[in-house]
Parts: structure tokens; sequence; C-alpha cells
């Protein structure tokens, strides 16, 4: 069984919005020349430390030591090294995860030994240095195996003679260009040969395959892109800023990389929703900060767009889809949880001015302190730009107020609170967006910070994740969603099945999104019409969802799920009891006369499924399910959840 599948073909099956806008921000208002003449010179660019001596001035002791402390840690470590049978894997099994722990682990430990080396320059890590970076720059390719689509050859390894770009060989190349700007001096002394090779290596790998725009879909100017453009032009920019000598030549990549970003800009709707969700915005609207905070640092704030509406509404989108805690709305392949760079927040927010983003990033660098100074696989400059930044941390810190309503415009999302806890978050949009699950017409509410009615979210990324097989993985279909399954078939994929008839309403008394659901259904299902209403009923601090339908005949079933992972008791006839883990009791009422109720377990065997082990603390997935008796052509259905 062949499992190859081109970027370009996930580019058009799950990297898809509502429309392009040519914006081309960067373009227009920054030309080559402009560029040219504002640039800092390589040799005179100095964005982080580079000495002891300004190390010790930038950074507290504590973490000067920790850094050395990692440093001499990983020093101690036999390099993870890798092999072909590892790289066939992935199309051998669908594996992904060896490769990566190797590939990835290599990187993160070569940064470790070059902060310590830098802070602490006494020269007792620059042998490890050289080993791995002469080991990375031997790899074939910089990428993972499930990258090498756009290859042309298909053989499950990386052809050496058709270079091609992904998310890891950016960060790859961003990795060695950090290694030249911190220790490049000491590689030298040992041989003239090694920063010859990061160059060579890099261009080779990198730099002059990015040249051949039309083989990415994630560059494109007219169809929309996802994370994978900030997120690689992010990468791209600082290696080259550091490892180009020719002015010229640096100049020129630094304007076509700005350039190649504007894509990304123009993908996004005016009210900068991303459809990929707020743990893909760490990697999407993030990194659109991390390059233009890198532009305005490179050429003493000459080059800078924090002023435009688009970067200001794509920074607050990530306030906006923030629950309580570490939970986030997710939609589809999104994460439920995650903990957020709290001093990368509030970074973005002092470029922006943004008052609301500065208190966010104040408040989860506080709850998580760890996440921004961490080192990791990904983002090294912002890592970097964090924890030099740890000074200007305030002291007191004013208490951050969730942001209350929001409607997104173009993703067709709304979240909403009430005043005793509850938060809904629903959408329509269409089963084309990036990293799509089918799943027009979902919701998610929680109660006072614990979920309670869940979009389950993503399992384990494997081979069939991201192939033609992609929606024969439950997480990924409609009918382990909060959606009707109607005579037995649930949604379809592709940018033709989405809502209709969308309009939102928010104000003092509601929050309503109201659309209709039908032509996100095959036509086989008989389904004419499929109003769905989804309401916060702020004076009743309750959600009510209607569903009036009409259908070509009598159906054969007609079915209603709602996903959970709470304890949950049916009882009581017309009424769904659920207990979250801190014994919150929410209870959803239904008509008794029309439905019975049951519930299943999806699966948690196999590759794909492992995560949901563990996800949601652990706590299973259970999937309720109420089983219309009535069978009519036409129909209105009511839903209520109160809180108990």
């Amino acid at each position: 069984m062949k499992i190859f599948l081109t970027y370009s073909l996930i580019s058009l099956t799950l990297i898809c919005q509502a429309q392009v806008t040519q914006r081309n921000i960067l373009g227009t208002k920054y030309s080559l020349d402009a560029y040219k003449s504002s640039l800092i010179p390589r040799s005179q660019w100095k964005p982080y430390p580079k000495t002891p001596e300004e190390w010790k001035a930038a950074l507290p002791d504590s973490l000067i030591q920790s850094i050395i402390k990692a440093g001499e840690l990983t020093a101690k470590k036999e390099m993870p090294q890798m092999s072909a049978t590892i790289l066939m894997n992935y199309v051998r099994s669908g594996d992904r995860e060896e490769h990566s722990k190797i590939s990835f682990g290599r990187r993160v430990n070569l940064m470790d030994l070059v902060l310590a080396e830098s802070v602490e320059g006494k020269g007792r890590f620059t042998e490890d240095i050289m080993n791995y970076v002469w080991a990375i720059c031997e790899e074939t390719y910089w990428g993972v195996p499930a990258h090498l689509g756009v290859q042309k050859a298909k053989s499950g390894l990386p052809d050496v003679e058709d270079p091609t770009v992904d998310l890891f060989g950016a960060e790859t190349a961003s990795a060695l260009g950090l290694t030249d700007y911190f220790v490049g001096d000491k590689l030298d002394k040992i041989s003239p040969l090694i920063r010859k090779r990061i160059y060579s290596e890099t261009n080779r790998k990198i730099f002059e395959p990015i040249k051949q725009v039309e083989r990415y879909g994630w560059l494109s100017k007219k169809n929309p892109v996802n994370n994978w453009n900030p997120w690689i032009v992010s990468n791209l920019l600082i290696a080259d800023l550091f490892l180009e000598s020719d002015e010229s030549k640096r100049a020129a990549n630094a304007y076509t990389y700005s350039t190649l970003m504007d894509a990304y800009l123009n993908s996004l709707g005016d009210d900068g929703g991303c459809d990929e969700g707020p743990s893909y915005w760490f990697a999407a609207g993030a990194c659109v900060f991390d390059a233009l905070e890198t532009l305005s640092s490179a050429s003493n704030g000459k080059i800078n767009i924090f002023d435009q509406p688009i970067v200001k509404n794509l920074a607050a989108y990530v306030y906006k889809t923030h629950i309580a805690d570490d939970y986030f709305v997710n939609f589809a392949d999104a994460d439920p949880k995650l903990r957020p760079d709290g001093i990368m927040l509030y970074r973005f927010g002092q470029a922006l001015n943004d008052d609301t983003l500065k208190q966010f990033g104040l408040w989860a660098f506080k709850k998580f302190p760890t996440t921004s100074t961490a080192n990791g696989s990904f983002h090294r400059m912002r890592r970097l730009s964090n924890i030099l930044a740890l000074n200007q941390i305030p002291k007191t810190i004013t208490a951050y107020k969730p942001y209350p309503d929001a409607w997104f415009h173009d993703i067709q999302v709304l979240t909403t609170r009430a005043s005793n806890g509850f938060y809904l978050a629903t959408h329509a949009g269409h089963n084309a967006e990036s990293h799509n699950h089918n799943d027009v017409g979902d919701f998610l509410l929680y109660a006072n910070g614990e979920p309670v009615i869940i979009d389950a979210g993503r399992g384990n990324y494997t081979a069939r994740t991201f192939s033609s097989k992609r929606y024969e993985l439950w997480f990924t279909q409609s009918q382990y969603h909060n959606l009707p399954i109607i005579n037995g078939k649930g949604q379809l994929a592709g940018r033709q099945y989405e809502g209709a008839n969308v309009k939102s309403v928010v104000n003092d008394k509601e929050a309503t999104l109201n659309m209709d659901i039908a032509p996100a259904y095959d036509k086989s299902t008989g389904v004419q019409t499929w109003n769905r209403t989804v309401k916060l009923n702020k004076i009743k601090n309750q959600v009510e969802i209607t569903d009036d339908y009409t259908l070509t005949q009598k159906p054969t079933s007609l079915e209603q799920v709602f996903m959970t992972v709470c304890e949950v008791n049916t009882d009581a006839p017309g009424k769904i009891v659920l207990t979250t883990p801190k014994k919150q009791s929410v209870t959803v009422l239904y008509d008794a006369k029309i439905w019975t109720v049951s519930t299943d377990l999806p699966s948690t065997e196999g590759m794909e499924y492992k995560s949901f082990k563990t996800k949601w603390d652990s706590h299973p997935v259970r999937r309720i399910i109420l089983n219309n008796k009535t069978l009519s052509q036409k129909g209105k259905n009511a839903f209520t959840v109160v809180m108990n």
C-alpha cells in the first residue's frame, strides 16, 4: 500500500480558508532598496549577547548557571544516531516519532551546548559543538520523512539531488545560524572548514531550494496558506541574516522572505482568526511576530508593520479563544490544553500597545513560567528573546480579565461567556479548513473552566493522518462531534461542504450563531435544510441548541451526538446529568418522548489514538448518542444545557 502524499495535495485538502485578500503589506510598504539601505550589516548586527560579560549583564546568575548546567548534562550524552531504516519507518509503519526524537534531539542538544559555551566562554563545549554541527551537516535531509512528498522520488528515503524545504529544515537552518553567531569564531580556531560547511549545506539544502517557490503550496499567493508559511519564514530570516556574508544578497533574501510571508497575512480575514486553532497559533501568528521582530531588530526599527490592523487582530485571536487556565478553544486539530508562552505574548503586546495581550502574557508567565524559557525543538530565537526580556517583566501584575465575547467573521467562530461560569464556543465554516475535521455546526461548552461538552481533538499524527484515509479516523468525523447523524451518515470533507446563511448575534442578552448545516452533508442523506441555532442565553445562563430540519422523505434514522469527558448519568428520562472531575453538575435537557439515550467509548487502540489514553487528564472521551424515535420528515428539536 502506498502512503506517499505530496504537500501540494495536502495544501488543497487541508489548508483552505475562506478567501485571499491581496494586502501584500510588507512588499508594498518596503522596496528592495529599502531593505538594502535599512538592514544593519552582518558584522554589526548584535541581537543577542555573545560574550560571558555581555550575558552576565543581561541575565541573572541563576539562569546563567542553569544554562551551563544544561550544557554539561548534554556533553555527557551520546549523540543520537540516525539510520536509513529509521527514515524508512514512516512509509513502512506510518510512525513519525522515532525519527523526530533523534532529529529534534540532536538540535536541542546542539543549542544546549552552544548557549553554555557562549555564556561561559571557556571552550569546554566547542569539541562537542563541532561534532554536532558536522553530524547535522552530514544528514541528507533536515526535515522529517512525512514531508518528503514534495520530492520527485517516492522511495521513503530523501533524494540528495532534489533538496526541498520543510518546517524542520528551516528550523535546522536557524539553529546553525545561531551556532555561527554565538560560537563561530571559536569553531574557526578548530578549523575554518566548519563554518564554511555550515553555510554550504544551508545554502544547498535551504536557501537555494526555497527559490523554487512554485513547488511549495505554503508559499502560494493565490491560494490560502497556513502555519507553515510564517513558521518557515521566521527561521529563514534569522538564518540568512546570520549566515549570508554578501550584503546585497543578504538584503535581497530578507526582502524575498518578507514578501513570501505576505501570503500568510493575505490568507487571514480582517479579524485575524486562525482556523487551525490556538495551539497552532503559536506556530502561526506567533511566528509572524518572530519574523517581524527579527526584521525590526535587523533594521533598527525601520522595517516595522506592528501598526497594521491585521497584525493587531491576529495577535488578539489568542486571548479571545482562551477559556480558562490551560484550556483553549480546540476546533480542528488544535489541542484543548496548552501552556502559553507568556513572555512572548507580553513582548507581542508591547510591540502592538495591546494592554489586554500584555496582561494575558503576564498572567500566562506567572501561571506557566518555564514555558517561556525552556529549551525546545522549535522557535529558538523566541526563547532567546524571552530570556533577555525577563528583566522587563513588571513585579506587580494587574489581574487579567478573560475576554467576554468574540465573533470571527471569516472563520465563522463565536466565543462567549455567561455570568454563571459557562463558556461556549461554536462555529460554522467549511470542511476544507486547515487541519480540518468534519465539524460544521459543532460547539463546545465549559463550566467554570472545566470541560463539559467537548471537541475531542486530534490523535497522534501518523502517515494516515495526512493521507486520503484521514477521515477514516474517528476524531476527524462529524459522527464524533456534537452534531446530528442523518440516515446513518455524517458530514463529508471538501470546500463545498459548508455552513450556509450564517448569522451571529452578540449582545448583553445573548450570543447566538444561526446556520444551515445541511450543505455539509452529502445529498444522499436526503437533508434539504438543517437550520441549527447555538445560543448562550445570558439572561437565563443556559445554552440552547435548536435544530429545525426538512428532509426529502421520512428518515430511517436520526441521531444527535454529544461528546464529553464527564461522568454521565442517563437514569432520569429527559435528563443527561454530566458531572465534572471537580463535581460540578450540568444537565442536558431533552424531550424523552422523542429521544432514547446511549453512550459508547471511542477506541484508544492504535497509533493514531494512543494520546487519548492521557489526553483530557486521562479521563476517557465518551460519546452520548440520542436516537430519534419519531423519525419525522420535518421537525424541530431542542436541547437545553443548564448548570445544576
